[in-house]
């Protein structure tokens, strides 16, 4: 052992050699900082009886190499989304239009008017910048953007109910991604929870026994992330309404997902139209990164008396939303100005929207592309079925097409996992022993990727 240690090469010994020279382009510190890592663990090695033989100097540098690279690789990346879920929470959910992240890179690139009227040559406010294209998309009167609509429930709330009673549907006691959860919230804000109705059956009549003096809000959440089927009556947003104004009493519907677009194919499945429930409402908040196919946000729009008072809540700095945000945002909203060209360009409504037989086509064209470029793969082109995700639509199937692979060389389990492993990783799943990527998640633009993932992946794992 001590012989071996010996042998160990010295680090300097190790700069002054000519494979260490073709490190120039990598930080030299963090390059020897991976140097001794490498000397530090063989050494280890050694002493536990796993080593026999030093490696060559040049084998050392070369993990060192390969441990500096790992490092200076971002640990937030692109990724081609093959698993047919569409607003994929984990793969960041929806992606933005071309033109959203062109007015983001214009603001990131230098100064912006963020909080600076340029009308009147003094201090701005931020929360001005989306509000007429909100009002005029929507017909708000006013409208506020935070940082989510995690942040847009907690802000409503503790504005409008903190120390008073939030009458709600027991059925719309609903928890999201992150353990996030209506009562908690409530709690956390200060309002005071009055549940009413069961779980299936909540009728006007358990709204109007529960109101007293010391009621703030009614409020309604969509169910956006379940469905209850059967026995059941849910209170709709029409009523609630009345009730709230006949009361004098604030009306929030919590709408979740933000159904901004006509809904085409998906009409009559449950999901709220903003357009349709924002005039009802006196508060309704939904998300930006979902079915709107914006930034993450929390868009919240209502009374402007309301708005105004949830500005002044000391918890609306910590939520504000930044310059990227608004200006992705801002880009967004533009483009529903015209509702044809938003199916066209907004991601996820061009993936809802895109025809079978459109996807089945270019399931086919990659296919092909996979057969040429590589023999050691069976492909195939089948039948999938696609989601909406991000707690959006969860009972909706959307028919599909995408390929079924089987590598010839190795193992399914090691093949998807170099695919996850490269530089732009393509994310499938595996079913029945095979590697299936839906290609209605897969957009045009990424094709190039995923067949060089699939070919790079055969190789690495021969």
């Amino acid at each position: 052992m001590k012989d071996l240690l010996r042998k160990i090469p010295k680090v300097d010994d190790l700069l002054r050699d000519t494979a260490w020279q073709k490190l120039a382009g990598y930080p030299t510190e963090w390059a020897k900082e991976h140097l001794r890592e490498v000397l530090e663990g063989l050494r280890s090695a050694i002493r536990a009886g796993s080593v026999r033989e030093i490696p060559p100097a040049q084998a050392i540098i070369e993990e060192a190499r390969r441990r500096t690279a790992r490092s200076l690789r971002p640990a937030l990346t692109k990724v081609v989304n093959g698993t047919g879920v569409i607003i994929h929470t984990n793969l960041g959910r929806s992606p933005l239009a071309a033109s959203a992240i062109a007015r983001a890179v214009a603001v990131a690139s230098g100064y912006s008017n963020l909080e600076y009227d340029l009308s009147e040559g003094k201090r701005g406010d931020r929360y001005s910048h989306c509000l007429s294209l909100l009002s005029r998309l929507t017909g708000a009167e006013a409208a506020l953007v935070v940082n989510n609509n995690a942040a847009a429930v907690l802000l409503t709330l503790d504005t409008l109910a903190s120390g008073r009673e939030v009458i709600i549907s027991r059925g719309e006691l609903i928890e999201i991604g992150g353990a996030f959860r209506i009562p908690e919230v409530m709690e956390r804000s200060g309002a005071v929870l009055r549940e009413v109705g069961t779980t299936n059956r909540t009728f006007i009549e358990d709204y109007e026994r529960a109101i007293s003096e010391r009621t703030a809000l009614i409020m309604k959440a969509h169910t956006s992330n379940y469905r209850i089927r059967g026995f059941v009556h849910e209170t709709g947003s029409d009523e609630i309404a009345a009730l709230a104004a006949s009361r004098r009493i604030p009306f929030y519907f919590d709408g979740g997902s933000g159904l901004l677009s006509e809904p085409g194919a998906f009409t009559g499945l449950g999901e709220p139209l903003v357009l349709v429930e924002a005039p009802k409402a006196d508060v309704l908040s939904f998300s930006g990164d979902k079915l709107l196919g914006g930034p993450q946000a929390g868009i919240i729009l209502g009374r402007a008396g309301l708005i105004e008072a949830m500005k002044k809540n000391p918890l609306t700095r910590a939520l504000r939303p930044d310059k990227f945000t608004l200006s992705a945002l801002e880009g967004t909203l533009l483009i529903y100005s015209d509702k044809d060209r938003a199916r066209r360009e907004i991601p996820v409504l061009r993936m809802l929207h895109e025809s079978e037989a459109a996807v089945k086509k270019r399931a086919v064209r990659a296919a092909r592309q996979v057969r040429k470029a590589s023999p050691h793969v069976a492909v195939e082109v089948v039948r999938m079925s696609s989601e909406v995700g991000g707690g959006s639509l969860p009972d909706v199937s959307i028919p599909s097409y995408g390929l079924s692979l089987l590598p010839r060389r190795t193992s399914v389990e090691r093949f998807e996992g170099r695919m996850r492993a490269l530089d732009v990783p393509l994310i499938a799943r595996i079913e029945k022993g095979r590697v299936l990527i839906d290609m209605r998640t897969v957009q045009e633009e990424d094709e190039p990727y995923l067949l060089l993932a699939v070919v790079q992946a055969l190789q690495d794992g021969r």
